[in-house]
């Protein structure tokens, strides 16, 4: 396992942004059905929550997923380095790492909440492995090649819906299901709501399939970037990501207004040829505004002011799985019939504030933590079942010295 030490404290700074855009987006899934999130059925149509929904939508759905998976994969470079330096065999390792991620996520999704990313990472992990060796070069074609293949897929089928009008046998069906969960997280039994996030997992998993391609692209391009030591080494790297923040801002600032307008007007399943362009436009627009994003923090560091300000962020990063599985913890309780019951009435703008208020209570909570402990409770059990043997929790003083950030 990486020491504190020897982290790179830029990976685990956006990687501690990365969770507040997380919890940001799904703040609408913990507190609304997944059946009407999913078909657009109007909720709160306020002003005020119309401009948080559009906002929401503009600047952070489907943009922080994406930086996750960009981290994975340098994640995944990190990984390659120290096993090559220790010798030891990687695929064995590694495959084990996914596996207990897998058996996390599942608890996660079937106990807590269906939203669930760790799955569909711990399963494309996997996928991974055959590029452990590619050259930079081969992972930049790869990753623009899927690309493509993701919208060969999704365009089609967004074109058939709008051909032929099925929108609005779905959005009956949607409304159905919509009450029946909102009964059964209101009110029902603990086995209820696991046999209702089981149904609300199998769509889940279905969608999946679609938003996998856009998902590796963003590994491979993490796994690129690691290659080329981005964030270990920025000063040779300026060029590179300015050329980024640039390109990045350019396309992904206006095709996320797109996307954003298109659907939050029309809605999301709403049969009409729009949404073929806001399709597109969120396809390329999301990972681009997520690398915009990932630059600008970066350049952001290089000054000294900011660098002290984004420090606690890293903290937050460094205990990245944990904080994920806090948020679910925090949200349900706020929205579940076993703790506030308020599923189905906080509105986008409150869900913003609501985002903020756990966000700056996980930052400082996890400097606190970091003072006496090298990881986070999930961490420690990943690391410790990953490596088949326990992991000193315990922070010594070397590593509690030591600069936070990055690791594997």
């Amino acid at each position: 396992p990486v020491a504190a030490r020897e982290r790179i404290q830029a990976i685990d700074v956006l990687r501690g942004f990365a969770l507040f855009g997380i919890l940001l987006v799904n703040m609408e899934l913990f507190g609304r059905p997944l059946a009407a999130v999913q078909a657009g059925l109007p909720a709160f149509t306020g002003p005020l929550d119309r401009a948080a929904a559009w906002l929401i939508t503009f600047l952070a759905e489907g943009k922080f997923y994406s930086l996750f998976s960009f981290l994975f994969g340098y994640g995944l470079a990190i990984q390659l380095e120290r096993a090559a330096a220790g010798g030891g065999p990687f695929v064995p390792r590694y495959l084990r790492r996914l596996f207990v991620l897998l058996l996390i996520g599942l608890a996660h999704a079937l106990l807590f909440w269906p939203g669930d990313i760790l799955v569909t990472y711990a399963v494309l992990g996997v996928f991974l492995i055959p590029f452990r060796a590619a050259r930079p070069a081969t992972l930049l074609i790869w990753a623009l090649g899927l690309l493509l293949v993701s919208l060969l897929i999704t365009l089609p089928l967004v074109a058939l819906v709008s051909l032929t009008g099925a929108g609005g046998a779905a959005t009956d069906a949607a409304r159905a299901a919509a009450e029946r969960a909102t009964r059964v997280y209101l009110e029902g039994s603990f086995a209820e709501m696991t046999a209702q996030r089981a149904r609300d997992l199998a769509v889940i998993y279905a969608g999946a399939i679609f938003a996998a391609p856009s998902i590796f692209v963003m590994f491979l391009l993490g796994l690129y970037a690691g290659r080329r030591g981005v964030f270990r080494r920025v000063e040779e790297h300026l060029p590179l990501i300015r050329r980024t923040l640039a390109w990045g801002l350019g396309l992904g600032l206006p095709a996320g207004a797109i996307y954003a307008t298109t659907t939050e007007l029309l809605g999301r399943a709403a049969p009409a040829p729009a949404l073929l362009l806001a399709t597109a436009a969120q396809a390329i627009g999301a990972p681009a505004l997520c690398l915009g994003y990932a630059a600008g923090f970066t350049l952001l560091r290089r000054r000294e002011g900011w660098r002290r300000r984004l420090t606690p962020l890293a903290a937050t990063g460094r205990l990245a799985l944990s904080n994920y599985l806090l948020q679910t913890l925090i949200a349900t309780t706020i929205f579940y019939g076993y703790g506030f019951g308020l599923y189905g009435r906080v509105g986008p703008a409150a869900g913003l504030l609501l985002t903020v208020a756990i966000y700056l209570v996980q930052v400082p909570l996890s400097v606190l933590w970091l003072r006496h402990f090298q990881f986070g409770p999930a961490e420690w059990l990943w690391r410790s079942l990953t490596y088949l043997r326990p992991q000193p929790l315990r922070a010594s003083r070397a590593a509690a010295t030591g600069t936070p950030a990055s690791g594997g």
